[in-house]
């Protein structure tokens, strides 16, 4: 069987042929790739010359290029564009590729070298990078079990390999609890409330799927309007227990059982390493550094976000009451009435918005704002190999030159995960430019309308394009430093600061312009806007801490005593949350964040990394939103960097000063004037 995936890719810029690969060439692809990486790194082994940095460090960081592209190609398909062939692919590659891993860090021999380059090398003659690169092989192999005994290597395998299959597992199950359900409306009144896209959207869907009426789903683009627009309560009722359902119902895809076995074995594994939690062997590779710190962390911004919290429950429950009959708010209600309370202290209306923010001007405007900031510009092309015919691929050039291409995937459909998230497909070294992608879940195009953002959805695709600058902008000489490569928490800064340029009216009046007119959104709507960002700041600050402290409670040192998923979310969060707990719902079982990406032990690094962006802007605010200094010394400091140095240090070359945490609650407006003046004495 002729197999692309064994050869060099002979395509424009080394593009991925998507078109030819097939779902049964992975494994035999994964299997050869693994053999030749092996054999690279016998023969780094084997090297009889006194373990150098060049003959050891940088020989391993070139072995095994063909795996990582093929495993990438993988499993980014199984996120965007997946189905259940290649589903059985994945949970056949993911212990083969474990097994890989655990190859290379538990080869005694390997780390022998590292170790003596480690102690001998003369460190001196090595730039910061090499530097980094030699601590961070060096502490990966001891973090993934260098220094065990025999039979504790071999625990630390079967550990890891039934770890890889598990989180597939529950990413699965997650997934088709939520294509399984859709809400099948055939009268009109009961679409009382809706916007018109959004009714179309659902008739579209049902035509679809030969049904009359209009079917909603649990897809983002079609949950998130129906919670926040029905007037119809049951019906918001219902779809909200289904959401929250996901992984938790009595059938094969209840993810709970999923949960105590991965929370249990990353217990065994960090402790089998010497550490006392899951959250310690993670936080060891953080800027946070310990589970102490981050319980500060969140502790800090709960007990300022609090009394807010409380004040703006308060308000809704006596708005609910009074303008809408709601004696008592429950969770299927809080989208719906923020959102009238919203349109009543603000005057408004997310629909009015809307006309403003086309996908397309938006993308042109977020376009016009890079090239502006770093001079990138970006080209569509047809040259390129889409993995699905809807993804649109654009060549980043800088000063005329190619500098990364990046896949642009906007819109839900079957075998697409929801969510939003930037990923690569090729990584940036020495000598090779990166290939990028970003997937969202927007609004489709209707028969009458193009894909018609909501400010959310504004912010969310400045966001993850903020991560892919991060990988277009690389400038290393390795891989492994290069990119998103950094401290978790450190990785959600160039992303989070992207969105500060939605709320400024010098970019706003690059791409807001309305679909139909072209004209720019008046500047009554940018002051709303910008008031509106204070609004309800304590509840969603307590809802994105709700989730780090749950986070940080899997993983502490008495993660592996919970023996029930739901009863311990609630004791977690219920201090936290305003509304009456639902029994047959539960957020753990479809948390993929911790459970399947990468983020357990540092969910809290979303908050962490506002600090630092809401602190970096405020530069920006005071040189000018497009100054080329500010944006020059970003980019030499932070998004060319990747994860060269440590990223404080990076930090405080392009910032000048440790961050200030006061910034994130200047910009939330959680800490009144008068503490801000104090704070800038």
């Amino acid at each position: 069987m002729s197999n692309p995936l064994l050869e060099n890719f002979d395509t424009p810029f080394e593009s991925a042929p998507f078109s030819k690969i097939k779902t049964e060439h992975f494994i035999p692809a994964l299997k050869h790739s693994i053999d030749l990486a092996l054999d690279e790194i016998d023969t780094v082994v084997k090297n009889k010359a006194t373990p150098s940095f060049e003959n050891t460090l940088e020989a391993l960081e070139n072995c095994g290029n063909l795996i990582g592209r093929n495993s990438s190609l993988l499993f980014n398909l199984n996120s965007a564009e997946t189905s259940d062939a290649l589903q059985k692919v994945a949970q056949e590659a993911a212990p083969l590729l474990t097994a890989f891993q655990n190859d290379i860090r538990l080869n005694e021999t390997l780390f022998k070298r590292i170790k003596f380059v480690h102690e001998k090398e003369n460190r001196a003659l090595l730039s910061p990078e090499q530097l980094t690169l030699l601590e961070k092989e060096y502490k990966g192999f001891v973090r993934n079990g260098a220094l065990l005994d025999s039979n504790a290597k071999e625990k630390l395998r079967e550990i890891d390999t039934t770890l890889a299959q598990l989180s597939l597992s529950f990413g699965e199950h997650v997934l088709a609890d939520t294509q399984a359900y859709q809400l099948h409306i055939e009268k009109e009144e009961d679409l009382k409330g809706l916007p018109e896209n959004s009714k179309e959207m659902a008739q579209q869907l049902a035509e679809q799927k030969e049904l009359k009426g209009w079917v909603f789903t649990l897809d983002y683009p079609s949950y998130v309007p129906f919670m926040t627009y029905s007037e119809h309560r049951e019906l918001r009722k219902k779809l909200s227990l289904a959401f929250g359902k996901r992984g938790f119902q009595d059938n094969d895809q209840n993810n709970s059982e999923v949960i105590l076995k991965i929370v249990k074995l990353r217990q065994e594994r960090a402790q089998l390493l010497g550490y006392e939690s899951h959250a310690a062997f993670v936080l060891d590779e953080r800027m946070a550094q310990s589970e102490k710190n981050v319980q500060s962390f969140l502790d800090n911004l709960s007990e300022k976000a609090h009394p807010a919290a409380k004040k703006e429950w308060d308000t809704m429950e006596t708005f609910a009451l009074e303008n809408l009959g709601i004696d008592k708010l429950e969770k299927w209600d809080t989208a719906f009435v923020a959102e009238k309370l919203k349109q009543a202290e603000f005057d408004l209306d997310e629909q009015k918005l809307k006309p403003y923010f086309p996908l397309n001007k938006v993308l042109k405007g977020l376009f016009d704002i890079v090239e502006r900031l770093y001079g990138l510009s970006f080209y569509k092309t047809t040259e390129i190999d889409p993995y699905q015919e809807e993804v649109v691929v654009y060549e980043a050039k800088k000063n005329e030159e190619f500098h990364a291409l990046i896949y642009t995937d906007f819109f839900p459909r079957p075998g697409k995960r929801n969510g939003a998230w930037m990923t690569s497909y090729r990584s940036q070294k020495s000598k090779q430019r990166p290939h990028v992608s970003i997937v969202c879940n927007f609004s489709r195009p209707t028969k009458t309308q193009p894909s018609l953002l909501t400010f959310q959805e504004v912010t969310t695709l400045f966001h993850e394009f903020g991560h892919a600058l991060h990988g277009i902008l690389a400038n290393t000489t390795y891989s492994g430093l290069s990119g998103t490569s950094v401290y978790w928490d450190f990785v959600e800064l160039p992303s989070q600061i992207m969105e500060n340029w939605c709320y400024e009216p010098e970019a706003l009046a690059l791409f807001a312009k309305h679909y139909e007119t072209d004209k720019v959104i008046p500047q009554e709507y940018i002051d709303k806007i910008k008031k509106a960002s204070h609004f309800q700041q304590g509840l969603q600050t307590l809802r994105q801490l709700s989730f780090g402290y749950l986070d940080l409670s899997f993983h502490n040192k008495n993660a592996s005593q919970i023996d029930n998923v739901k009863t311990h979310e609630k004791n977690q969060i219920e201090s936290l949350q305003f509304t009456t707990d639902s029994p047959e719902n539960c957020m753990s079982t479809a948390f993929s964040h911790i459970f399947q990406g990468g983020y357990a032990a540092g969910y809290y690094s979303y908050k962490w990394a506002e600090v630092l962006d809401a602190d970096a802007f405020e530069l920006f605010l005071e040189k000018g939103i497009f100054d080329s200094k500010t944006a020059t010394s970003f980019l030499d400091n932070i998004l060319s960097k990747g994860g060269t140095e440590h990223p404080m240090t990076l930090y405080k070359r392009f910032r000048g000063k440790e961050p200030d945490p006061n910034a994130l609650l200047r910009r939330a407006g959680l800490i009144p004037v008068l503490v801000n003046a104090i704070v800038e004495q």
